[in-house]
């Protein structure tokens, strides 16, 4: 159809490397990028929900921080380059090879199964390789740019400490003695998170930028969207339930978890995401930085943590409960109705966390919730199962009717600015496709 005349956002020196533009929107890569990540975050429940105790809940957090850590890399560069044209292509798929390879290493990343490839050393190499490659092409991007330059060898050093830590805890608990063993593998995985996490916060906000406010909040959502997803897959397939007979209890049980997820996407895509883009718009410079790194890369991980709990703690409930002859008088054994009701919490608290370091307000709703669901636990794991999910259930609704009245105001504002900007950027699309073409 010929081309637009317009000028392309690229690098003034480089023609390999498109920029991105303020108004910038999430390239179609990026999304593909993510579906490795919804298999990484499948595998890490997965993985988790062999062995429902703390050593297990640790293993998760401390896999699911690094895998964190590294999609944030991925969207820190996704914010500076195109990832969809010139030369980010390439390299996007290696590292969607490198995220699918330890994936399927996070089953064997802390105990390995014989007769195959070492899973712990698999994992280690793995995150090097998916760090390396976004290392890469920040640093190809970012020449002429000496302040920027000088971060990205600090992560640079920060990523090779952490890889070495992980080959360590790889090898060296094999050479100490047995009751030892799982509590050096354990710190050495958590001063590997320690080492990443730490060096974020340590090297400042010098040098960086958030080029355009809308991809980086779009970009945020939608991994949410996708750690949703993944809840609601893995309670599905996590149950056993496929090719059992479909009972009553399984339809009402699988309703009342899909209200409990609905109300918690509503809690974060009603009033919360909103305004925090109309707040990132709206602030620039190292202030935008500071609210992008704070909000996003360290407060999201909670949210995203209490939802693959919550996921922990339904799959058993709804085996149990779909189990045909299951006595519905019978509290679930087990940790699962602990652990669905502490993932909400951690889900809401990280939510909390996130509007307060945003905005800089809070919500008495929500603290209430949180109160309420966490001193509501010791009794639910006492109640029959299905008692325990509506309890959950109404809690959860609850918060979202009481939301619907007291903040009815402050949501009508809200909604009709962003309707308000929704029209005027379609009006300038619209104006844009009228143009000719050359």
């Amino acid at each position: 159809m010929g081309q637009r005349r317009r000028r392309s956002q690229r690098s003034p020196d480089d023609p390999l490397v498109h920029r991105v533009a303020p108004g910038a929107r999430v390239d179609r890569l990026e999304l593909f990028f993510d579906l490795v990540f919804v298999y990484a975050f499948f595998s890490v429940t997965n993985t988790a929900a062999r062995e429902l105790n703390a050593g297990g809940l640790l293993q998760g957090l401390l896999m699911l921080a690094l895998l964190w850590w590294s999609w944030c890399a991925h969207t820190v560069v996704a914010n500076r380059v195109r990832l969809g044209e010139g030369i980010a292509p390439p390299a996007m798929f290696g590292a969607m090879a490198a995220v699918f390879v330890i994936a399927l290493a996070v089953p064997h990343a802390f105990e390995d199964q014989p007769g195959g490839l070492y899973g712990p050393l698999i994992f280690a190499v793995g995150y090097f390789a998916v760090r390396s490659v976004h290392l890469v092409l920040h640093w190809y991007t970012a020449r002429g740019d000496p302040p920027l330059r000088r971060q990205l060898r600090r992560l640079s050093a920060s990523m090779s400490v952490a890889t070495a830590l992980l080959v360590l805890a790889a090898y060296l608990p094999e050479h100490v003695e047995g009751r030892y063993e799982n509590a050096v593998r354990f710190s050495l995985w958590i001063l590997a998170v320690a080492v990443e996490y730490g060096t974020g916060l340590r090297i400042g906000l010098w040098g960086w930028a958030v080029a355009s406010a809308g991809h980086w909040v779009e970009r945020f959502e939608l991994i949410v969207i996708v750690a949703f997803g993944e809840s609601i897959i893995s309670i599905g397939v996590g149950s056993e339930l496929t090719g059992q007979a479909i009972t009553w209890l399984t339809v009402v049980t699988a309703m009342l978890g899909i209200t409990v997820i609905a109300t918690l996407w509503w809690a974060y895509f009603d009033l919360v995401g909103p305004a925090a883009l109309h707040t990132m718009h709206g602030t620039h410079g190292t202030a935008r930085v500071a609210l992008a790194r704070d909000g996003y890369i360290y407060l999201h991980l909670p949210m995203i943590a209490g939802l693959i709990t919550l996921a922990l703690g339904a799959k058993p409930v709804l085996h149990h409960l779909g189990t045909l002859g299951v006595d519905l008088r019978a509290p679930l054994p087990g940790s699962g109705v602990a652990l669905g009701y502490g993932g909400v919490a951690l889900y809401l608290l990280g939510l909390v966390g996130f509007q307060l370091r945003v905005l800089g307000t809070l919500l008495w709703t929500r603290l209430i919730t949180i109160v309420l669901v966490l001193g509501l636990t010791p009794v639910a794991v006492r109640l029959p199962a299905l008692a325990a999910v509506a309890v959950l259930t109404a809690v959860c609704l609850a918060l979202l009717s009481t939301e619907l009245v007291v903040l009815r105001q402050s949501r009508h504002a809200l909604h009709d600015a962003v309707r308000r900007e929704r029209a005027a950027h379609e009006a300038r699309e619209t104006e844009w496709r009228r143009e000719p073409y050359g």
